[in-house]
């Protein structure tokens, strides 16, 4: 605890006099390196985190947190494993699903697919990705155009110039077998609605209809070619599944959501770890700036604090109003930083806006990003540790000019004056 003396003199030297305006541009120097340091740190991670996040959160829920994989891509038996998988502890919901690479062709324009079936309950769980038309519509009775109906990607469907009510054609190469070879087989379906998941890729691929549809389109008969499951934690996916692995064994295979996704995320884990380890390093550079600022400020004053020692100021007082002085610019830093982080944070898509109109360059290509918005999710515990860090360094660096203050001889500094 500071006196009100040493509070007073703290005080004093946080606010530099007329004369000594080059201590005072020094220290406002080290308050907006350790700002522009933290809110750096805040921004990037929370950046990172939001794109892991909604990343998983997307995929997951289009695809489940693990899926069983017929051997040769076709489970005859899926009723008897699907009753399995939902016995199994842990499991929240499992569903049959089709999922195959195909073509769709609409006015001369032919786009690769994955085309997906899905039970009733997946597809209506669309329903709030859903930008036009109705997911309900699928399962209505065909209308004067006698077609059955699909949903498609919102990207896809502005590849191909589609609209709700259009009627688009899938093409499955792996047709009927005739004396003449495999006939191809086309089908017409009419767009019932177009839906937009917020990854790129799926936006641009996926064509979603009725399991019996999927069934039929692709001749499968009773078949499906995979389970989709849901546990209830999908960090522990693996050892919630780990005894329908058991037995399944030699009749399919289980994929967890880490299994398919393994490259990306560890690339994701890495680069967050690099980000914060270099960008950890503008901390330091914001701790040496105000260790700068501080001995520049016991030099300036060091005929004061040979009187205030003379008059019986103790070396633990000047140790502690140098400690809190350059402690205090630190936290003042700290908190612009978080505040200024916050700011970025809430604006950063007309931010990401703005800079792309200025330079002339697509810096969020959901191509390339994956999703289709620059994402946010801010970690308290994260901010606890950059917050932590700033201090820390901040309190470091007040050290050694404190102690070359607090060892000032009055003696030596007053003998001439």
């Amino acid at each position: 605890m500071l006196s009100p003396f040493e509070w007073m003199i703290a005080k004093r030297y946080l606010w530099p006099g007329k004369g000594e305006a080059f201590i005072a541009l020094v220290a406002g120097i080290s308050v907006g390196v350790v700002m522009l340091s933290v809110a750096m740190l805040v921004i990037v991670m929370s950046v990172m985190n939001g794109f892991r996040g909604e990343l998983l959160d997307k995929i997951v829920g289009l695809n489940g947190h693990a899926v069983v994989q017929a051997y040769g891509g076709r489970l005859d038996n899926w009723r008897s494993v699907l009753a399995n998988v939902e016995r199994t502890p842990g499991v929240t919901s499992a569903s049959p699903m089709i999922e195959q690479p195909l073509l769709v062709q609409y006015n001369g324009r032919t786009e690769a697919i994955f085309l997906r079936g899905q039970s009733d309950r997946d597809l209506t769980a669309l329903a709030d990705k859903v930008l036009l038309g109705d997911m309900k519509s699928l399962y209505a009775p065909p209308g004067e155009s006698g077609y059955g109906r699909v949903a498609i990607g919102s990207q896809l469907a502005q590849n191909l110039g589609v609209r709700v009510g259009d009627v688009i054609t899938i093409i499955n190469p792996a047709g009927r077998t005739t004396p003449f070879g495999t006939s191809i087989r086309q089908v017409g379906y009419e767009v019932g609605a177009i839906f937009e998941v917020g990854i790129y890729t799926f936006d641009e691929k996926f064509v979603m209809m009725p399991l019996k549809e999927a069934q039929t389109l692709l001749l499968m008969g009773d078949s499906v070619a995979q389970i989709e499951i849901t546990v209830t934690d999908p960090d522990k996916v693996g050892e919630t599944l780990e005894p329908v692995a058991k037995r399944l064994s030699g009749q399919a295979v289980i994929a967890d959501w880490k299994t398919m996704n393994s490259a990306l995320f560890e690339a994701l884990q890495v680069e967050r770890v690099a980000m914060f380890f270099a960008l950890s390093f503008m901390v330091l550079v914001a701790a040496f700036n105000i260790l700068s600022s501080l001995v520049m400020l016991v030099r300036a004053k060091t005929r004061d604090i040979a009187i205030m020692r003379t008059m019986g100021a103790t070396r633990r007082s000047m140790l502690k109003i140098f400690v809190t002085t350059g402690t205090t610019v630190g936290a003042i830093g700290t908190l612009a930083g978080l505040a200024l982080g916050a700011i970025v944070l809430f604006f950063r898509e007309p931010i990401v806006d703005f800079i792309a109109w200025a330079t002339g360059q697509e810096i969020w290509d959901p191509q390339v990003r994956f999703l289709t918005t620059l994402p946010s999710r801010t970690d308290p515990w994260e901010i606890l540790g950059i917050v932590t860090l700033a201090l820390t360094m901040s309190f470091l660096a007040t050290l050694y000019p404190a102690l070359k203050a607090a060892n000032t001889d009055p003696v030596q500094v007053l003998r001439y004056e």
